[in-house]
């Protein structure tokens, strides 16, 4: 009793000093009122500002846009940016006293729109696919038939607008971590007479290590009833440039007017490695189909390089496409936190990442201080902020003549496709033509001319066709 007795003496003693430390954190409500109300309204309603409560979110979903938007500003817009008036637990207060008015209300996402009106069109948006799982890559072997990449492993095929519910089977193993996963999927420029299929995968080394290091990898095969068969390697790094980080994998493939095959690889989040031409990683590779090194290949005579390097310091490039009326390769990439670039690929070219960039590392320090530098390309175009570019295709087709040979670009970040008007290697006029129907993971158009908008968050497929000419 008396052991009890003396415990609860000292506890009572030391209360206090315990309170004195427990101080309350910042009261997200009243920062709210006092930053954001003006623009925003009380009642998150909107104003001269976007609403907090329709299920929209114009530049990024989520705490860590919603929060980082805070600190560092949308500018080009008149949202000011806080970090030298808020600390990051009164930024944290508030993006999370705006999100928990989000789930009190019960606010939902709107479903896609319908219809859209661009400059051009009156266009039709109907979900095509639903019932995926991150879908990632989209190609079509004919006009009837298409084959989906999703993430997490599995290869689709979807024939008449309806979505085989048994994945092809004896597809290649993956590394589902991060961003890692199935990624690209292309049919051969000869498919109607040899039937390849290309597949771009985070590819890992089996044994030794409970985080197995990883690389993208390219395959071809064929798709017989609804099996995987006949694969070959067309490209795998050397073991060594495999890594054990699950970011920046790429990959998107295309062909040129010749058939030779271009594919990315990001920078696996080791940012100095785009620079050397030693390692794979921070790259747009070019090989012949059966993945033999062309002999015109930049690098191919240099010692120590990879043969199959085509450009280097790219840091992620998710989206590529072949402009045939220009014979030029264009890419899209993602730049840390603002500095997305549209880059025009030309044989052997730096374009400079680390070195150079527009962007700022994610906790708003530098990179770089250097935005030019002699021997390094100049992006065509980038973002200022960062819209997260992904997907990307060259638009030819017959229901949107006036869109041919323009740039069709999706963003995941800012949930946007884009049509860009490119003449040669320049950006004449940029178009958003939707906007807020989920993440834009890939864009392509299909061999109908339609065109096809691959979603996550929702998954979905997306078919915008045309309705009418725009009249004024």
């Amino acid at each position: 009793m008396r052991k009890i007795l003396f415990a609860a003496i000292v506890a009572c003693l030391f209360l206090p000093a315990y309170g004195a430390f427990a101080q309350p954190g910042p009261d997200g409500k009243a920062l709210y009122g006092q930053y954001c109300a003006q623009c925003h309204g009380a009642e998150l309603q909107g104003g001269n500002a976007q609403s907090m409560l329709d299920g929209v979110w114009q530049f990024g979903e989520g705490k860590g846009y919603v929060a980082r938007n805070i600190k560092h500003g949308i500018t080009h817009l008149g949202m000011p940016a806080y970090e030298s008036t808020l600390d990051d637990a009164q930024i944290e207060a508030i993006t999370d006293f705006i999100l928990n008015a989000e789930k009190e209300r019960g606010v939902t996402r709107p479903a896609p729109p319908s219809e859209v009106q661009t400059l051009d069109y009156v266009v039709d948006v109907e979900q095509w696919v639903t019932d995926l799982e991150i879908p990632w890559g989209i190609a079509f072997p004919d006009e009837r038939t298409a084959l989906v990449t999703e993430r997490p492993g599995p290869l689709r095929i979807v024939k008449d607008g309806k979505l085989d519910p048994k994945p092809v089977s004896g597809t290649p193993e993956v590394v589902v971590e991060g961003q890692g996963g199935m990624l690209e999927v292309a049919v051969d420029p000869g498919y109607a007479e040899n039937g390849w299929v290309y597949l771009a995968y985070s590819h890992g080394l089996t044994g030794g290590s409970e985080r197995v290091p990883s690389m993208t990898r390219i395959v071809r095969g064929k798709v017989e009833n609804g099996a995987w068969t006949n694969e070959q390697v067309v490209f795998e790094a050397p073991r060594e440039s495999y890594l054990t980080g699950r970011v920046h994998f790429g990959c998107r493939i295309v062909f040129d007017d010749a058939g030779r095959l271009y594919f990315s690889i990001g920078d696996r989040g080791s940012q100095d490695m785009a620079q050397d031409l030693s390692v794979p990683n921070g790259k747009v590779h070019r090989v012949n189909r059966d993945g033999s090194i062309p002999a015109d290949n930049p690098f191919v005579n240099t010692p120590g390089a990879m043969p199959s390097i085509f450009s280097y310091g790219n840091r992620n490039p998710q989206g590529l496409a072949w402009h045939s009326g220009d014979g030029l390769l264009w890419a899209n990439e993602h730049g840390p936190m603002g500095g997305d670039e549209l880059n025009a690929i030309r044989a052997g070219k730096n374009y400079g990442w680390p070195v150079i960039t527009y962007g700022r590392n994610y906790n708003g320090t530098e990179v770089s201080s250097i935005r030019r530098k002699e021997g390094m390309e100049q992006p065509s175009f980038y973002w200022l902020p960062s819209i997260a570019v992904c997907g990307m295709d060259v638009y030819s087709g017959s229901q949107f003549p006036e869109w041919e040979g323009a740039l069709l670009v999706g963003a995941l970040k800012y949930e946007s496709v884009a049509v860009m008007q490119v003449d040669e290697d320049r950006v004449m006029h940029e178009e958003v033509i939707l906007k807020n129907a989920g993440r834009v993971r890939q864009v392509v158009a299909g061999p109908d001319g339609a065109v096809y908008v691959l979603t996550n968050s929702p998954d979905a497929i997306l078919k915008l066709t045309k309705k009418s000419d725009r009249t004024y």
